[in-house]
């Protein structure tokens, strides 16, 4: 699409500084944006006018903004949708990409790089990091993937880790590793 036409494009994001930021960028790059604070305001959105792209942010408030993903790829399935987070890891990328997203991008991303990944551009993959995962970080992914999958009910996930309830807990409030 040129960029003059470049479509309908969804943002979902509760931080309404960068939320409005986001929304001039892309309107000045051709897209017909609308926001939505909230996972219930984005999937009336979804559900109304499915959008051609969304933009959404990982947690917000009243829920889970790959549940939005979900609902937006049910209801036209080659939308293109990219996941933003604070909070990213290994197991929530996983899980973004299973639900539809085509991309996963950590804040605070740039318009240029969203913009990139909505349209494809780019798609050559980087190098492999000179420095790898720690030991520690490794453990702390596996921790999170297998939270994931189990819907992150702790006491599940305890269970097929082989842990105490409480370790776990403690190791899930703790930031990631380097």
């Amino acid at each position: 699409m040129s960029a003059d036409t470049a479509g309908s494009l969804l943002i979902l994001d509760d931080d309404a500084p960068f939320c409005n930021r986001l929304a001039r960028a892309m309107e000045k790059r051709g897209f017909t944006v609308k926001v939505a604070g909230s996972v219930a305001e984005a999937r009336a959105i979804v559900e109304t006018t499915p959008p051609d792209y969304a933009v959404v942010d990982m947690r917000l408030e009243d829920g889970n903004g790959l549940d939005v993903v979900a609902a937006l790829k049910a209801l036209k399935p080659d939308a293109r949708a990219i996941i933003l987070t604070g909070y990213g890891n290994i197991a929530t990328a996983v899980t973004a990409v299973k639900r539809g997203a085509i991309d996963y991008l950590a804040k605070p991303a740039d318009a240029d790089d969203i913009y990139n990944a909505l349209m494809g551009e780019g798609e050559t993959p980087p190098p492999p990091p000179d420095n790898p995962m720690s030991a520690d970080r490794v453990r702390w992914e596996h921790i999170q993937r297998v939270y994931e999958g189990c819907d992150r009910n702790v006491s599940e996930t305890a269970r097929r880790l082989g842990m105490h309830r409480r370790t776990l807990q403690r190791i899930l409030a703790k930031r990631a590793p380097r």
